[in-house]
């Protein structure tokens, strides 16, 4: 079983570089599921049914999410009727949608699960707690079980990876937008790396326009971003699952450019 992540795909240029690249990486490395972090797709924040469509044409099967998938009216209504759209399942369960899905894929079924944490992030439920009782609840119907752990602090995923290890077969940092280079399977078969880096515009800061970033910085107030254009990039990672055993056996970095006519 071969999982594609797709790192958080930033606005319209992200979604370029998306469909210029995705299915034809899909097809050369036979890639079975494609797991992309969509909560930036519209214009740099939340979801539409426009681009979340866009996104499944190009044969994403699960977009998972943060905390931006609610800065849209439409993510809500989303994320009830769109049950491949995933946020993160340790905010209170009021809210609506799912936090988990399970597909099949070339014979296999696969869980897609989606958490987020809480250094330096909204002050929700605990992801260890809940993400290790989803788990335990998936493994009745699969050993292929992939996450997207969507988190600021590098610790923090990396100990919920270890806390994990062995009962998922990849746990993937996202949300920072910067990619890391410690892609790695542990001792009992998790496959994990801190952050996938990001889907879009590397022209700026972590997708956008530098000059937003820097008056946000430099005048302390809150100064809205705009998507960057130019030095368009897809990168993830792509891990090989054994569907017998859950274990992961190879997990590589994604990281492709792009350039426009």
């Amino acid at each position: 079983m071969r999982i594609l992540f797709v790192a958080d795909v930033v606005g319209r240029p992200g979604r370029q570089v998306a469909r210029a690249l995705l299915p034809a990486l899909r097809d050369e490395h036979a890639v079975d599921v494609v797991v992309a972090n969509g909560e930036n797709l519209a214009g740099g924040y939340g979801v539409t049914p426009a681009v979340v469509a866009e996104l499944f044409d190009l044969g994403v099967d699960v977009i998972t999410s943060g905390n931006h998938v609610w800065d849209r009216p439409q993510g809500l209504a989303l994320l009830e009727s769109e049950p491949r759209l995933l946020r993160p399942a340790n905010y209170p369960p009021h809210n609506p949608g799912s936090g988990a899905y399970i597909l099949d894929a070339a014979g296999t079924k696969v869980a897609v699960l989606n958490l987020q944490g809480r250094v330096f992030m909204p002050d929700i439920d605990d992801p260890f707690q809940i993400g290790r009782a989803l788990v335990e609840r998936v493994r009745a119907e699969t050993n292929v079980i992939a996450i997207d752990f969507h988190a600021e602090a590098t610790a923090e995923k990396l100990a919920f990876a270890w806390f994990i290890d062995g009962l998922a077969s990849a746990v993937v940092g996202t949300h920072t937008h910067v990619p890391t280079a410690d892609a790695r399977i542990l001792p009992e078969g998790t496959a994990y790396v801190t952050d996938l880096g990001m889907t879009g515009s590397h022209a700026g800061v972590i997708g956008y326009r530098a000059s937003d970033a820097i008056q946000r910085t430099t005048l302390g107030r809150r100064v809205r971003l705009e998507p960057a254009d130019g030095d368009l990039r897809l990168q993830g990672a792509i891990v090989d699952v054994d569907v017998g055993s859950g274990r992961a056996l190879q997990i590589e970095r994604i990281d492709m450019s792009y350039e426009e006519d």
